[in-house]
């Protein structure tokens, strides 16, 4: 079982050089790269006050931060959710850099996690083409209609269908098959949702006819298809 966690962080400002901090982090796990109900969400007191640039892009402001708890305090059990696995980050160095920032504050080593950096991901499957998340929602039909200001947890929802499309698309999971709810539950930031199963699976639909003609249009589409490659 490949294990991977869809990470995204917000923060008051770009640099941590800066004195700026992480003030939110959202992570959604992924098994075999299907979503399986559990994530880890937490805000933070950054024990400093919010510029106005970065208020007006997630909508954090001080009086909502001011009883959330440290990171200090959180520091153990975000390790522990993220484990060893690859995390998969829109713009990895930036989100990286504050983490390992704030995890040095602490007196906590560096993130030693394999990172997927879906920007240049995207460029790779898509030379040329904008790799913001927003075009990339555009480009593969996800619904980001929610996103009016950046939220971690909100960005990490959507890129998992981001990057669930650039690596091969839809199709692939569900080939996958269904996910497991893994891992112990022990942190109240951690949670878990469960869908239930039809006793029996839905006849199938498609008539004879309407399989042979799928087959002679993915037949069309050449070898390197998505299609092609899913149904081998």
């Amino acid at each position: 079982m490949t294990r991977e966690i869809v990470l995204d962080t917000e923060t008051t400002g770009l640099s941590p050089a800066e004195g700026h901090r992480v003030v939110e982090i959202g992570c959604i796990e992924l098994n075999n790269h299907v979503p399986t109900g559990r994530h880890w969400h937490k805000y933070f007191n950054p024990e400093r006050d919010m510029p106005d640039e970065a208020r007006r892009i997630h909508g954090l402001d001080d009086a909502f931060l001011a009883d959330k708890p440290l990171f200090s305090a959180e520091a153990g059990d975000f390790l522990d959710f993220v484990a060893s696995d690859t995390l998969v980050i829109h713009n990895a160095g930036f989100d990286i850099g504050f983490l390992n920032a704030e995890l040095e504050r602490v007196g906590r080593p560096a993130l030693a996690n394999p990172v997927i950096d879906t920007v240049k991901l995207a460029r790779d499957v898509n030379p040329g083409a904008r790799a913001s998340l927003d075009a990339l929602c555009k480009l593969y039909g996800i619904d980001n209609s929610r996103r009016s200001l950046h939220g971690a947890l909100l960005d990490s929802e959507i890129l998992a269908d981001v990057y669930l499309e650039l690596i091969g698309g839809r199709q692939v999971a569900l080939a996958l098959g269904a996910a497991t709810n893994a891992g112990s539950a022990g942190s109240s930031a951690v949670q878990t949702t469960s869908t239930r199963r039809r006793p029996a699976p839905l006849a199938s639909r498609l008539s004879a006819e309407d399989r042979a003609a799928h087959d002679s249009f993915v037949s069309a589409l050449g070898e390197n298809s998505i299609w092609s490659k899913y149904q081998a």
